[in-house]
């Protein structure tokens, strides 16, 4: 379905009438088993001759639908849904990393994030490098022989910075490294970095894909434009794969290489499945994406816009303001705006942000974005409160900085409730 517009396969990509049915709409399909045909099938399948359903810890229907609807519209070859987004970043790192191998990352990423790559991911053996990734020869530099990946985010979480993804793009094919973006926040409406290089895109399909805070869910995309083969950095993709009697996953299945590990190897063993429910909501989420992130990002512009303005707010993140030195790139890589998350500076510090959450009416204060609803959170005494000062600085989530997520709602009432929160906290 390439050639039809991004509104048709957000609605049509990865699906066809149910052929039991006919039921329009994807069926949840609730089982754990498939019934094989025959012994012959059943082998066929396990030895990965055959596509086709096992066990829905591998595979399902509801999920490969939305799996073929992510990867149609990012573009990519292939894609496979899990648990959640963090879930979708160490299924993107697994068939590529080992013991003393490691990843450079941007500073400028989701607190969680920072966290997991800084300290969670030691215990598997591998590393984590930050670098600004505004420095290109501070990136290039980091990259060392053993290094299997660099990864940014197209819009960040907290700043709404906008990552140069060409730039970056050709520091990772210098180094012979695919280059992982988290496109969460762009959403594939926005930003579809495998046009702009990118090897994969994780996507944390909670927020915007799904828009309702429903469900935890995460997808990892793959371009298939990587050559998996043409060092011996990735033994998990080119070299015999034990478990498969020595089938070479990128020799044998070429673009769906990595697709087909994450699957056979990745959910087999790590078991970060999506569950059926969330698949279906978050395909029904995605029918109307173009709409809501329109919305989304003209919201956020004229809220931004009046922040800016306002003797309360000493400065105002969002990469869609002309003042933003980040503005530029958002006509490359985010063609159809720069997202709805950004973050504020409330002068009077900490205690006025925490003011400034307490007396919000519309904006719900949560630990999540991307939600229909406008949303809020003080990221320095939350969801960045795990580093330390300095790195929250480098993360945009210093202590006088509150995090936005701005919604679909009518952006007079939303700027009225902030009118009044600001009234409060700045008194």
């Amino acid at each position: 379905m390439s050639d039809y517009s991004f509104e048709t396969l957000q609605i049509h990509a990865g699906t066809e009438p149910d052929p039991a049915t006919g039921a329009r709409q994807v069926p949840i399909y609730q089982t754990t088993a498939y019934v094989f045909k025959d012994a012959d099938h059943a082998a066929r399948l396990f030895n990965l001759q055959e596509v086709g359903y096992i066990y829905s810890r591998l595979t399902n229907p509801t999920v490969s639908a939305l799996a073929s609807r992510v990867a149609a519209l990012e573009g990519g070859a292939g894609a496979v849904c899990c648990s959640s987004g963090h879930a979708a970043q160490i299924m993107a790192l697994f068939p590529l990393m080992g013991p003393g191998l490691n990843i450079v990352a941007s500073t400028r990423l989701y607190g969680g994030t920072i966290t997991q790559f800084g300290q969670t991911i030691k215990r598997f053996g591998w590393n984590c490098t930050f670098v600004d990734f505004d420095d290109l020869a501070a990136v290039a530099a980091a990259i060392d022989d053993s290094t299997r990946a660099v990864f940014c985010e197209s819009i960040s979480n907290p700043g709404g910075y906008v990552t140069d993804l060409d730039a970056i793009a050709k520091v990772a094919d210098a180094a012979g490294v695919p280059l992982i973006v988290d496109n969460t926040l762009a959403s594939p409406y926005l930003c579809r970095p495998i046009e702009h290089g990118a090897t994969l895109v994780v996507h944390s399909a909670t927020k915007y894909l799904t828009g309702n805070g429903t469900v935890t869910g995460g997808v990892v995309i793959d371009s298939g434009k990587f050559d998996w083969s043409a060092s011996d950095k990735f033994p998990s993709l080119s070299a015999p794969e034990p478990a498969y009697h020595g089938l070479k996953f990128h020799e044998a299945l070429g673009p769906m290489a990595f697709t087909f590990h994450s699957i056979a190897v990745g959910l087999r063993d790590l078991g970060m499945t999506m569950n059926p429910q969330g698949a279906h909501y978050t395909l029904m989420g995605i029918e109307t994406l173009s709409l809501r992130m329109d919305k989304h990002v003209a919201n956020a512009k004229a809220i931004a816009n009046w922040l800016e303005a306002d003797p309360r707010i000493e400065f105002v993140t969002y990469a869609g303001l002309e003042s933003s030195p980040w503005h530029d790139r958002v006509a490359k890589i985010c063609p159809k705006g720069a997202g709805a998350l950004f973050t504020v500076a409330v002068k009077g510090g900490y205690e006025a942000c925490v003011k400034l959450v307490n007396n919000l009416k519309l904006f719900s204060h949560v630990a999540n974005l991307g939600d229909a609803r406008s949303l809020i959170i003080h990221s320095a005494s939350t969801t960045h409160r795990q580093l330390t000062e300095a790195q929250q600085v480098a993360a945009g989530a210093a202590p006088n900085v509150v995090r936005l997520s701005i919604g679909i709602e009518d952006a007079a009432d939303l700027i009225a409730d902030l009118d009044q929160a600001l009234a409060a906290a700045t008194a």
